[in-house]
């Protein structure tokens, strides 16, 4: 399993991936682990909980700089995300506890009757290498918090990464066995999954791999969480702020070289703002900086690897031999390392690459329309449903269309993002179940009643 720096092409290092040895090692061990970890007070596993948020913000900048290393992300964004691990540490470490607390019910003079929320066991972790940290941390914070015990599955370009997380739990005084990484590729998660010992899976990553993970957990009845790809809309009525619409559009659709699931994909801009809107967002994708990851002033780094980009540029080939018009970026850079340059196009047919899959990399398409109306109609015209986006002065107006928006999240006059605060997942092909806040540490839970007479 190799790591390789996609600003250079350079590999980083080499590790040995984990055979049927050492995966039932780890297995095993995970089970003897459950057995004490499952009974550790609440209030004593968010101590610990608490502990690793310290060892994340203690070791900030040298986690940081791995990932921009093994995935290219920009340091600055890359110290965002540990610092944002962090903060879901804390907020479970705070409220894991009350989130679990026991429900009582009516019930017969002399009776107590009670909902407890009991550990499943161990949980398989497959994970994405877009934000190493950040999805790990949010499946672990709560899960491993609610009692379960982790076995990570990371992306086979993050391996150094992987391995780190590790540390982190370690040095924040978990036993061992609660958290492990599992050093294996992709074709060995079905085994995995379909062990007896453990009793859940989450998966973040593409259609395919959700869709095997699906089909082995459902033939075992075991648990899922899946958070799959998106195409979410950014849509600009009339009364926005364009000025905001722009700033945060860019945000939306860049940040991370646009690798993102709740990245805006598709900018759906109404017609009495539609040239002025374009303009502005041509000009500020021009002028973002693309470069050197470890610099504070790059805005964009490389993708994350080098045949993914090749993937992109076929989209935006293909998309602009279908009829869009290319209005900056749209080719490869000609440099070494996998740069793609932010790139926005119009004119987008209906079907192309652009409008009907994922584009995972920093392409926006936008597109004209009439009113609200048509803008819920495109919005809704796609097989994905992660999140949206609307901007209108109006809140009133942003709040009813975000009803009639067909995804798991819609967000007024922000970006679309995850929040340890609040439930977070998709609908469709992007997925099902929720992460984060109540909802999320309650998933792999056994919610049981307990009637005593």
């Amino acid at each position: 399993m190799q790591s390789t720096n996609p600003a250079t092409g350079e590999q980083l290092a080499t590790y040995e991936e984990d055979d049927a040895v050492d995966v039932e090692e780890k297995l095993a061990l995970s089970m003897d682990a459950y057995a004490d970890w499952r009974d550790r007070p609440i209030r004593e596993r968010e101590t610990l909980l608490a502990n690793a948020g310290s060892v994340l913000r203690e070791n900030k900048r040298r986690y940081a700089e791995l990932m921009v290393r093994e995935m290219g992300k920009p340091i600055s964004q890359a110290i965002a995300e540990v610092e944002k691990s962090a903060w879901a540490c804390d907020h479970y470490a705070e409220y894991a506890s009350a989130y679990l607390s026991e429900e009582h019910y009516p019930s017969p003079p002399g009776t107590e009757v009670k909902t407890v929320h009991d550990p499943l066991g161990p949980v398989l972790a497959v994970m994405p290498w877009n934000y190493p940290f950040w999805q790990v941390i949010r499946f672990a914070a709560p899960y491993l918090t609610a009692g379960n015990v982790g076995l990570l599955k990371h992306a086979s370009n993050v391996p150094g990464t992987a391995l780190v997380l590790e540390e982190v739990f370690t040095e924040a005084g978990y036993p061992e066995g609660v958290f492990q990484t599992l050093m294996i590729g992709s074709s060995q998660v079905e085994d995995v999954l379909a062990d007896d010992r453990v009793k859940a899976a989450t998966l973040t990553g593409s259609g395919p791999a959700g869709r095997a993970v699906a089909e082995t957990a459902g033939k075992h009845l075991k648990k899922t969480v899946l958070e799959l790809g998106g195409s979410d809309p950014f849509i600009v009525l009339d009364d926005a702020d364009l000025e905001a619409a722009v700033e945060t559009g860019v945000q939306a659709r860049t940040q991370n070289g646009g690798q993102s699931c709740i990245a805006a994909k598709r900018f759906l801009v109404h017609e009495a703002v539609y040239d002025e809107y374009v303009d502005r967002l041509v000009d500020a994708f021009e002028a973002l900086v693309v470069g050197d990851p470890t610099d504070e002033a790059t805005d964009v780094g490389p993708q994350a690897d080098a045949a993914l980009m090749a993937d992109l540029q076929e989209q935006v080939q293909a998309s602009v031999d279908a009829g869009a018009t290319l209005l900056t970026g749209g080719e490869p850079l000609d440099r070494d390392g996998a740069f793609y340059p932010p790139t926005v196009l119009s004119d987008v047919p209906s079907g192309c690459p652009v409008d009907s899959e994922e584009t995972f990399g920093p392409v926006a398409a936008v597109y004209e329309v009439a009113d609200e109306q048509e803008a819920v109609t495109l919005a809704n015209d796609s097989r994905f449903g992660l999140g949206a986006s609307i901007w209108t002065e109006d809140r009133e107006r942003g709040e009813q269309l975000a009803r009639d928006i067909e995804s798991g999240a819609v967000y007024v006059n922000e970006l679309t993002k995850s929040d340890p605060r609040v439930p977070f997942g998709g609908i469709n092909d992007s997925g099902y179940g929720r992460e984060l806040s109540e909802t999320g540490i309650k998933e792999f839970v056994n919610r049981k009643t307990v009637w005593i007479q």
